[in-house]
């Protein structure tokens, strides 16, 4: 396992959680999204509707350089736990209710958590786990449920 991390924090409160990337399970994957966080992002993070306590935080435009229909599916949930950071695509016109595109990363922050949308059930690929300062990050998590919107920063750590 490579020592390659991530970081995400609450840019309002500064509050930092640190992530292990788990590159011999999901390997394409965390080599898409280490290339794509060379550079910091700041996104805003909202709550999930359907699938219990995560955030949701979006892979801005300026971050997408690799194309994410050549992904395999690797280490693949629907029933992750708190901590799991999870990679989910979704093209243009995938669902009938949501014509969108999506390059989204979840993290679950709580126990109860699922992969399930609109449609049912939505395997992911769990690509990470936060290793370090899950506790204080659940927290920030549970304010975007009273909230709303917080921006966080995610980028590679040292």
């Amino acid at each position: 396992m490579t020592d390659k991390k991530l970081y995400l924090k609450f840019i309002e409160s500064g509050v930092q959680g640190i992530i292990s990337l788990y590159w011999e399970n999901a390997p394409e994957t965390c080599k898409a999204l280490w290339g794509a966080l060379e550079t910091p992002i700041q996104v805003p993070a909202s709550h999930a509707i359907f699938s219990g306590p995560e955030i949701m935080m979006g892979l801005p435009e300026s971050a997408r350089n690799f194309d994410p229909t050549a992904l395999p599916p690797e280490n693949q949930t629907v029933l992750p736990e708190p901590g799991d950071m999870l990679w989910f695509y979704q093209p243009k016109n995938f669902f009938k209710i949501d014509p969108d595109e999506f390059w989204e990363i979840g993290m679950f922050y709580g126990v109860g958590g699922r992969t399930f949308g609109p449609t049912g059930w939505i395997p992911c690929t769990y690509f990470a786990r936060m290793t370090e300062g899950l506790d204080a990050i659940a927290e920030q998590c549970r304010l975007i449920r009273k909230e709303g919107v917080k921006t966080i920063e995610l980028g590679r750590l040292g």
